[in-house]
């Protein structure tokens, strides 16, 4: 009878894979300390081999070194180069993350262009400032064309604008140009008929 994966032990880091799990489980079962020592090396070596590091290498032992003492659920007995990492205490979180859950003033943009054109209203006027007011000018208004394929005409951008940023950003079609965008159909599911 076959052995599947969801009969099998629970991984405590699924990334690694089950291998480098059996692998450290192996290392648990071996009684001198020494050779304990050298089959955990010889683990920290195969977990390089298969995920090679991308930054700084130290590092990155010193991180393998943590995961494999984490996978063994903190009872490998090793001689480690680093640290043992300590067992988190029951019941501790990580402090929840904050996220903002205010809604877009005008949600065919998106919270990101909006916050785009506030940092730009406090921009004082430069290069800068005009190089940003032209990206997002023209990104509004490619938004706009999304709810709109007939057309947009540039002032609704112009006007838009000026509200979102409370009157600090006041542009026209001298002082800001837009991008003329055609819009693309998409293309046709059916298919072609062969000739023959």
């Amino acid at each position: 009878m076959l052995t599947y994966n969801n009969h099998l032990k629970k991984l405590v880091l699924p990334e690694y894979g089950r291998n480098i799990q059996n692998m450290v489980e192996r290392c648990l079962e071996i009684d001198d300390r020494e050779l304990r020592t050298q089959a955990a090396a010889s683990t920290v070596a195969a977990m390089m081999r298969l995920f090679p590091p991308t930054g700084p290498v130290e590092e990155y032992r010193r991180k393998l070194w943590d995961h494999i003492i984490i996978m063994s659920g903190y009872r490998l007995d090793v001689d480690t180069p680093y640290d043992m990492p300590a067992p988190p205490t029951e019941g501790e979180r990580p402090d929840a993350l904050y996220y903002n859950t205010d809604p877009a003033r005008r949600r065919h943009y998106g919270r990101l262009v909006e916050l785009t054109v506030a940092a730009a209203a406090d921009m004082p006027p430069c290069e800068e400032r005009d190089e940003l007011l032209s990206l997002v000018g023209n990104q509004m208004k490619k938004l706009l064309l999304t709810i709109n394929p007939e057309g947009i005409e540039n002032a609704r951008v112009y006007r838009d604008l000026y509200e979102m940023s409370d009157g600090r950003i006041r542009v026209d079609e001298h002082t800001l140009p837009l991008h003329e965008f055609n819009i693309i159909a998409p293309p046709s599911n059916k298919k072609k008929k062969k000739r023959k």
